[in-house]
């Protein structure tokens, strides 16, 4: 089986009728046999509103908090995407980086992807 990496951005997955025809894309790769691997951005302009709420509470938040923050946009999209999925029929289950083998540096706001272990 032949696999593939979808990437979506937040205008991708900005509403549930985005997430649904991201969800049919996803659909048709799995019906041709593909293994297929979803990467989402977090929702429409949802970045752009918690950085705005940081730099409302702190102007200079700091970076690992920061990270944290914005991880929380994706770690939202990909579990409503895996809903959508399995209610169409399609196996599928959301992980975090480190959930799918991902180890990174530690440097905050540029984190560099360090290994890959896909166990999952």
């Amino acid at each position: 089986m032949s696999h593939v990496v979808q990437k979506y951005g937040g205008s991708s997955v900005a509403s549930p009728a985005h997430i649904r025809a991201v969800a049919e894309r996803v659909q048709r790769s799995r019906a041709r046999g593909e293994g297929v691997v979803v990467v989402v951005s977090a929702m429409g302009k949802t970045t752009d509103q918690l950085v705005a709420l940081a730099h409302e509470l702190n102007e200079e938040p700091p970076s690992r908090e920061m990270d944290q923050l914005l991880a929380t946009g994706e770690t939202v999209t990909a579990p409503l995407l895996a809903m959508t999925l399995i209610g169409m029929g399609v196996d599928a289950i959301s992980l975090t980086g480190p959930q799918a083998g991902i180890r990174a540096s530690t440097a905050h706001r540029k984190a560099r992807i360090l290994d890959i272990v896909p166990e999952r």
